[in-house]
């Protein structure tokens, strides 16, 4: 069977050049005469890989040296609890909510200090993202927290908000390496890879050194410490080591591509492609003001839930699979990342167009 055409929010889409490699090396990895599956996380030889995979990541970021990269398991969502864990040392954050995955966060921090909602694009189902020019950050505020890309809702922010000096977290899970980013920014960057990245099962964290301390809150689970792991270059335990082998491919794949400006190009090609036929149809409307589009996630409608599902029905079956909208806004969602296709996303156009013209 050919390959489809994979929209899938995640685990998503990765570069067959990549899953061709690693296929090629399942069951030697460079004579070592074992799988990076079977290696001892100890080993000399899995050393070289996960060092290899952050020397790129930093490479491809630009990250400073006095930030650490953490490869972690858990999730981004485990990240709800340890970033306060570990930042809340005043005891207060400021949240912003722009999507679903934002507004669990803001709920999981309150169970640990006071978390304050300072602003919020809810009242017109996350569709954009709130003026945060001059918000109400609170005085004590250990921290500022966004989604900075809203899978679910196809919204990003394409302005930082203004914390008035308090550190920035970001949750970049749906749209790392899809541009550059500068990392000097945020005190702490952290991304699921299962998007853009990676297989599931890996979250890796970028924080500042000075972000990590001894004196976090004492119920903090020794594996949640950010200084354990950092202490520890992320082999505490066992880290997820296929996973991390694979994001190390990945890296290198960015890299030949051209790096973060070239991905910012190539995506930025790709969702004009889809946004000006969504711009233009009769039939299907995209649901994001358009400022504030994402170029990785685009949700669109046609007003119709029987004719919506009958689209999803026949888009599967011509081999453009995972198009059904999050199960919280119905409707369907292209997720374009870094390794769909240009031409992924003309064919996928070609055939809405088809399916528009047969169901006037």
């Amino acid at each position: 069977m050919s390959r489809v055409f994979n929209f899938s929010a995640g685990p998503s889409i990765l570069p067959e050049v990549v899953l061709r490699q690693a296929a090629d090396e399942m069951l030697d990895y460079k004579g070592s005469g074992m799988s990076v599956m079977e290696m001892s996380h100890r080993s000399k030889v899995y050393d070289n890989i996960i060092k290899e995979a952050e020397k790129d990541l930093r490479d491809l970021m630009k990250i400073p040296d006095n930030y650490k990269v953490l490869f972690l398991q858990g999730g981004a969502s485990q990240q709800f609890s340890a970033i306060p864990m570990n930042l809340m040392i005043n005891g207060v954050a400021d949240y912003i909510i722009t999507g679903q995955w934002a507004k669990k966060a803001y709920e999981e921090a309150q169970k640990y200090g006071k978390a304050n909602a300072v602003a919020s694009s809810a009242d017109k189902t996350f569709s954009y993202i709130p003026d945060c020019s001059d918000l109400p950050i609170s005085p004590d505020a250990d921290y500022v927290y966004i989604c900075h890309n809203n899978t679910i809702y196809g919204t990003t922010f394409k302005e930082l908000p203004n914390t008035k000096g308090k550190i920035l977290v970001a949750d970049m899970s749906s749209d790392i390496l899809s541009q550059p980013v500068n990392v000097s920014d945020y005190g702490l960057i952290y991304f699921g890879v299962q998007k853009n990245v990676g297989p599931a099962g890996v979250v890796i964290v970028i924080i500042r050194e000075d972000l990590i301390r001894d004196d976090v809150m004492p119920l903090t689970p020794t594996m949640l410490k950010y200084k354990t792991q950092a202490d520890n270059d992320s082999l505490y335990n066992t880290p997820p080591c296929y996973g991390i082998y694979i994001c190390g491919l990945v890296f290198k794949w960015v890299k030949e591509m051209g790096g973060l400006s070239a991905m910012k190009t190539h995506n930025e090609k790709k969702a004009a492609i889809l946004y000006d036929f969504l711009d233009s149809s009769d039939m299907f409307k995209g649901t994001v003001v358009k400022k504030d589009r994402s170029l990785m996630n685009v949700p669109f409608v046609t007003g119709n839930e029987e004719l919506d599902a009958k689209f999803v029905k026949e888009a599967t079956a011509a081999g453009f699979v995972n198009l059904k909208g999050h199960r919280s806004v119905g409707g369907m969602r292209a997720s374009i990342y870094n390794a769909m296709p240009i031409e992924g996303v003309e064919k996928l156009v070609d055939f809405m167009k088809d399916f528009e013209a047969k169901n006037k």
